[in-house]
């Protein structure tokens, strides 16, 4: 018998990622969890109590509803073992997406990798799993809800989802804000072709048993509805976004006096923009006034990868890096900016990508800057919302051009952005999507 809640409807949401822990990850869920008492939901969190966040951002506690039930339990994981074995102490953190800020020997990275990779599957989050279900089934008995929602990565949290839907036959909706096996790095992970089936059977399972697949950007969900190979109906596509709460105060803020060209956000070695290098350090050297005027503003974690590009192309007397801001810093430094930078990883899948970096870049109504893929999730953003201006990955000359065109408004002094049709991507305006999604569940 499912346990079904009576009135307001309520939704238990798996997530791994939540405050005080920071980035990306954490900000999809906190924002819908912010404007669903709007739209008639009642939001109950779990999320383990000491997981291994990359950054860690206070401010985030702001966006948290008053009387939110937030379950928290402890999880276990490798991560203290793997530490040692590479050589990292113990408080510091492990990034994401194989970023690299320190130099170490590559036989023992290759091999953590490996372990990394072929042992923890989907994740090193999977001790996690088993624990869950049998607490929150528990849990539910005395608590119970309408729909349940998971959302990945890491995708331990779909499959603890997976156990209560089969368990309790409650609807369940899986929101990806990444791809399972199709994402940039999976091939780096060197796994067996043992552990490739696993990933790939998981991924399935988790597809075909969903009542309802949310994904970030139309690729990717056309990708899980093709891997699902049946019932496309079921696939859905809710974007990141911005919030418009978080720009309030912002009138008075002064620009950066130079000409600042600023990334944030984690610089990872697949979007170490080569072109971008190679094209100010020929400008610097060409013109004194644009080498005066020249500010390279990195927010967050930087690869070493992209350290020493930026070194060899002679650009570190001109390079602002600020290792992390909180959030409500970051939306001063992205609307403070001259310009922003938006870098697509340079893989087989840039098409699409579509990072929620660009829903808070036109929040900031700056001009933006990209370097990706001509043709495919990005550029249609692109034409859309005319935000900036895009090149391809190697496409120096254009780069150029865009580049110049936008210093001389700066120095004119009429930079500034032109974007439009961006209110759709507010959050309380996809938070109203998302719970038609979760009304739909509820009346099959």
């Amino acid at each position: 018998m499912q346990p079904v809640s009576k009135h307001p409807k309520k939704v238990l949401i798996i997530t791994y990622y939540w405050p005080p822990g920071g980035g990306a990850g954490v900000q999809r869920w906190l924002k819908f969890v912010k404007y669903l008492r709007e739209f008639g939901w009642e939001p109950v969190v779990y999320t383990p109590e000491n997981g291994e966040m990359p950054v860690i951002d206070h401010s985030l506690q702001k966006d948290v509803p008053v009387g939110l039930t937030v379950i928290k339990q402890p999880i276990w994981e490798p991560y203290n073992s793997y530490k040692r074995f590479i050589g990292q102490g113990k408080d510091e953190k492990i990034n994401t997406g194989f970023l690299t800020e320190n130099k170490k020997p590559k036989r023992m990275e290759k091999i953590a990798v490996w372990i990394r990779g072929n042992f923890f599957i989907p994740d090193a989050r999977k001790f996690w799993i088993k624990p869950s279900i049998g607490f929150l089934s528990e849990y539910l008995v005395k608590n119970p809800v309408d729909v349940i929602v998971s959302t990945g990565p890491p995708h331990s949290m779909h499959l603890i989802a997976l156990g209560l839907k089969e368990k309790w036959g409650l609807p369940w909706l899986a929101d990806f804000r990444d791809p399972w096996t199709n994402i940039d790095f999976y091939p780096e992970l060197m796994l067996t072709s043992g552990s490739d089936r696993k990933h790939h059977r998981q991924e399935k399972e988790v597809l075909e048993k969903a009542d309802s697949v949310v994904s970030i950007g139309r690729n990717m969900s056309q990708e899980f509805a093709a891997i699902h190979g049946k019932d496309n109906a079921k696939f859905h596509v809710i974007t990141n976004g911005y919030d418009t709460d978080d720009l309030q105060g912002s009138a008075n803020l002064v620009m950066d006096a130079k000409f600042s060209l600023a990334h944030i956000g984690t610089l990872v070695k697949s979007r170490n923009p080569e072109a971008l290098w190679k094209t100010l350090a020929a400008l610097t050297q060409e013109n004194p006034a644009f080498a005066a005027d020249l500010e390279i503003k990195l927010v967050g974690k930087v690869d070493v990868n992209v350290m020493q590009s930026i070194d060899s192309a002679g650009l570190k007397p001109y390079l602002n890096k600020i290792d992390y801001l909180p959030h409500t810093d970051v939306i001063k430094a992205q609307q403070q900016s001259q310009a922003l930078l938006l870098l697509v990883n340079n893989t087989k899948n840039a098409g699409g990508i579509l990072t929620g970096k660009f829903y808070e870049y036109l929040s900031a109504r700056r001009p933006i800057l990209c370097i990706g893929p001509e043709i495919g999730e990005i550029a249609d953003a692109f034409a859309e919302t005319r935000c900036g201006k895009l090149s391809g990955f190697t496409d120096e000359d254009t780069l150029r051009k865009n580049i110049l065109d936008y210093y001389q408004h700066y120095k004119a002094g009429t930079l500034r952005s032109v974007s439009q049709n961006v209110e759709h991507y507010s959050r309380r305006s996809l938070t109203a999507e998302l719970s038609k999604l979760l009304d739909e569940l509820i009346r099959r």
